[in-house]
């Protein structure tokens, strides 16, 4: 496994998924099997890896053919992760590992879109099916070009580089990605410090593409319905807007709701009791780590145990 492929907070994902010897765990985000690979040499029964990227499966199975039946690929996203597994007769696991966001591999090959560091097709489709980030860019209105760079990427200057987009494709579409990246940081007024300017629009768009804020959201709710009572939940997240999701659903499904005050007074209704125990305290990389892994510097890790009570349903 490349450097660049090496999986974050690795050993203190598998501390929070122990014990592991004969469980079953659902490896949500498959990659580059880096999770995966660990929780079978550490003695899982069986492993279920879920990607949407096709060319991750591939790379998969001769990882599967070495496992003897321990490992099942399946094709799909986390966030439908409970009927994925329906689908195989499983109901219950003992433990959920996902790494949200972008892979690696993905970043690494121009061909996918996904970088601003190489030119390539303006794609960012994980699953490489579905509408792709140029189809988004050349045909979303201006205000929603502003809303997607606004929300998705907390960009500052949303409205002007959706501005210049849209002035721009008037005159030639959008196809590739340094050509797109260009536009964006002329927007901006250029590069003035060490983070490229158009790091934030390309996340934006990426995030839209996928609904990786909305798998999100349904892989916490799925893995809440998987998880058998004392089962462990193990979330690494790489941005704010992703941990800031993780962190409220396991303080709200762990009891800790708003306390009522004199301007709002509790409610009247008994709370249900929590369905994970509170969560330990988030987990960053090491200076070790990020020395050699420079994509652990920003990533959270945070960890919880199911308890025996009731999952809650999804608010619609």
């Amino acid at each position: 496994m490349s450097v660049s492929h090496i999986p974050v907070l690795l050993k203190e994902v598998l501390a929070a998924l122990s014990p592991l010897e004969g469980a079953v765990f659902v490896d949500g985000t498959f990659g580059a099997g880096g999770y995966t690979r660990a929780l079978l040499a550490a003695g899982a029964a069986h492993v279920y890896a879920i990607d949407r990227d096709p060319a991750a499966l591939a790379a998969g199975q001769v990882l599967a053919e070495a496992h003897g039946g321990r490992l099942t690929l399946i094709a799909g996203t986390f966030g439908d992760m409970q009927g994925l597994l329906a689908g195989f007769g499983v109901d219950k696991v003992d433990g959920i590992a996902l790494d949200i966001g972008v892979s690696s591999m993905q970043l690494d090959q121009a061909a996918r879109g996904f970088s601003f560091q190489s030119d390539g097709p303006l794609d960012m489709r994980m699953s490489a099916s579905g509408p792709s980030a140029a189809d988004v860019v050349n045909s979303a209105s201006e205000a929603e070009l502003a809303d997607i760079l606004y929300h998705l990427g907390e960009e500052p200057g949303a409205r002007r580089v959706a501005k210049a987009l849209v002035k721009r494709r008037a005159v030639s579409a959008f196809a590739r990605t340094l050509d797109f990246a260009d536009v964006v940081r002329g927007a901006l007024g250029g590069r003035r410090g060490p983070k490229d300017p158009v790091t934030r629009t390309f996340q934006a768009l990426r995030i839209h593409v996928n609904d990786e804020l909305g798998q999100l959201r349904q892989g916490l709710h799925a893995a809440e319905a998987l998880l058998k009572p004392g089962g462990r939940l193990a979330v690494v997240a790489f941005h704010s807007l992703e941990d800031r999701i993780v962190k409220e659903f396991l303080r709200v499904r762990s009891g800790g709701v708003p306390q009522g005050s004199r301007h709002l007074p509790e409610s009247p209704r008994q709370a249900p009791p929590p369905s994970f125990a509170r969560a330990a305290k988030a987990v960053r990389a090491g200076e070790a780590e990020v020395s050699a892994n420079p994509r652990a510097r920003s990533a959270v890790l945070r960890a919880a145990v199911r308890t025996d009570a009731p999952a809650l349903e999804m608010a619609a």
